[in-house]
């Protein structure tokens, strides 16, 4: 996977709407044109993880089918 550096300022971050808000293992995602970031909701501070909307997309799959 090659991608350019995502900045991150000024994303819309969000968590899903099953997350309790309680400050368990939740994570956040953003999107942009061509990739989708993921973070510790619990500590954003944290290096995100960048995947292209393909590799996000096999994840998604992968993570339900578990």
């Amino acid at each position: 996977m090659n991608i350019e550096r995502t900045p991150i300022n000024g994303l819309n971050w969000f968590k899903s709407t099953y997350s309790a808000g309680d400050g368990g293992e939740c994570i956040e995602v953003a999107t942009t044109d061509h990739a989708v970031l993921v973070r510790d909701s619990k500590d954003t501070s944290l290096p995100h993880l960048t995947l292209t909307r393909t590799g996000w997309a096999h994840f998604v799959r992968y993570a339900a089918g578990a």
